[in-house]
């Protein structure tokens, strides 16, 4: 599985990897990017099954990503989840408008993140 975290914050990049990473024993391919510009040259240049992504970035933030994603015929069903400190409803349910498939809200547990992975995908056996 092809994994792409997106974050300016380089510790949270790690945390969500790691996290992942425990419960896939090493069975992903992580591409990191630290906006939604070096982001989008990812998924040009590489397939990529679900994607992290924060909201506040410099460049092109999460909820700008995600728009432009969806406008995407390649990737306009891509797993997204939003993973951010911005909890109020009103942040969610327009995140969701913007395609988002699921959210999270900071901080992330590995717990937390695990469960909504496992709703997307199971460890291949």
């Amino acid at each position: 599985m092809n994994v792409l975290v997106i974050d300016d914050a380089r510790v949270m990049r790690k945390i969500i990897s790691n996290s992942i990473n425990e419960n896939y024993m090493g069975a992903c391919r992580f591409f990191e990017a630290r906006d939604g510009v070096e982001a989008m040259e990812m998924l040009l240049e590489n397939h990529i099954d679900i994607a992290f992504v924060d909201w506040n970035m410099p460049n092109m933030d999460g909820l700008e990503f995600t728009r432009n994603v969806r406008d995407m015929d390649n990737y306009s069903d891509l797993k997204m989840i939003m993973i951010t400190s911005e909890a109020a409803r009103y942040m969610v349910v327009e995140a969701v408008k913007a395609g988002v498939t699921d959210y999270i809200v900071k901080p992330v547990v590995g717990q937390k993140l695990w469960g909504k992975i496992e709703r997307y995908f199971l460890p291949e056996q």
